[in-house]
């Protein structure tokens, strides 16, 4: 089945979130109970509120998106590219900008969004944010009154359980067994908050996060049995 979709017709992305303040203290007292009461069953006895606080991006409602990578196919007679692009900057606009991208050109029946864990992570956080920023869904990740397969999202994570609920692989994992080349060769995710905030380093994250993207693509071309992507076909623009 997955052959006969059309790669030109699949975006693939990924996000990087960070805590949606640079440190606890400056969370008002009503958010700092709430957080409180949200994390407790993640840190149990082994953290304080406030020391767990640097692990808050993985919340939409306590974090937010620092960037949104994406990347696409296109086909030009036996030429193969795979173009990648980021938005990043403030997250009301970084999330406009995408939702501009979906509504342009990815918005027809047959387009569907691609990432690794996504239908866990990345759909549900980028549609919280956008809600949060008071901007309306897109018709790809507007899911209300959908049936299960009419969902136009692809995971490559759910497609690497084979149905099995409980197995859960990284996308290091994956891109080892699978015999791709690790895109992990400079951050990982832990270290995302402290580049943002101390560093302050948004290229090192994009780079990051685009690497991510290109590894998505290369695990479902994998799925599907065909060559992998060379550096001379992957562009960003």
């Amino acid at each position: 089945m997955l052959k006969k979709i059309k790669l030109e017709n699949i975006l693939f992305l990924d996000i990087e979130t960070v805590p949606e303040f640079s440190s606890y203290e400056e969370m008002s007292e009503v958010k700092k109970s709430l957080w409180e009461t949200k994390s407790a069953y993640q840190r149990k006895e082994d953290f304080t509120a406030k020391e767990f606080y640097d692990r808050a991006g993985i919340w939409a409602e306590f974090g937010k998106i620092v960037c949104i990578s994406v990347g696409y196919f296109t086909f030009k007679g036996d030429i193969r590219n795979f173009r990648t692009t980021t938005f990043y900057g403030e997250e009301a606009k970084l999330l406009k900008e995408f939702k501009n991208l979906l509504t342009s050109y990815f918005n027809r029946p047959q387009h569907l969004l691609c990432a690794h864990n996504g239908k866990e992570f990345d759909f549900p956080y980028i549609a919280r944010r956008m809600l949060i920023n008071g901007i309306e869904l897109p018709f790809k990740l507007d899911l209300f009154g959908k049936k299960p397969w009419e969902v136009p999202h692809l995971d490559t994570l759910e497609l690497w359980k084979f149905g099995d609920y409980k197995h859960f692989t990284s996308l290091k994992l994956m891109t080892n067994v699978l015999q791709i080349p690790s895109p992990k060769d400079d951050i990982d995710g832990s270290q995302v908050r402290d580049v943002f905030y101390e560093e302050k380093n948004i290229d090192r994250i994009i780079t990051y996060c685009e690497k991510d993207v290109v590894a998505i693509a290369q695990i479902f071309l994998r799925l599907r049995q065909e060559e992998l992507l060379d550096d001379s076909e992957i562009i960003s623009v």
